[in-house]
């Protein structure tokens, strides 16, 4: 899977969020590519993000840069290591959520 934006490693880690549990890049909806963040996303696109709505969160759209494994957003909202390789992911990363998600009622 190709990862777009200024990745620092293999493993999806970008030049804004290259810590050791860095590792899960998002499909913008709005392109259809991955992205370590919002901040490559926008280095490196002309349009603006969308927000993935919550109809469409059973899509794939989130990657794990450790495993390559593919998740649900639904799933990947629900979990805080990689379901296929347990690899920890960032719980920072939720404060983020609503520049990538459709937020919840």
């Amino acid at each position: 899977m190709q990862v777009h934006g200024n990745t620092i490693d293999d493993q999806t880690r970008c030049v804004h969020y290259g810590g050791p549990t860095d590792v899960v890049a998002i499909k913008f909806v709005c392109c259809d590519r991955y992205y370590p963040c919002f901040q490559c996303h926008l280095e490196s696109e002309a349009h603006e993000a969308r927000q993935w709505p919550r109809s469409r969160w059973a899509e794939a759209a989130v990657l794990c840069g450790v495993c390559g494994g593919e998740m649900t957003v639904t799933e990947y909202r629900s979990v805080d290591r990689c379901p296929g390789c347990t690899a920890l992911f960032n719980g920072g990363c939720r404060l983020h959520a609503h520049l990538y998600f459709e937020p919840e009622d």
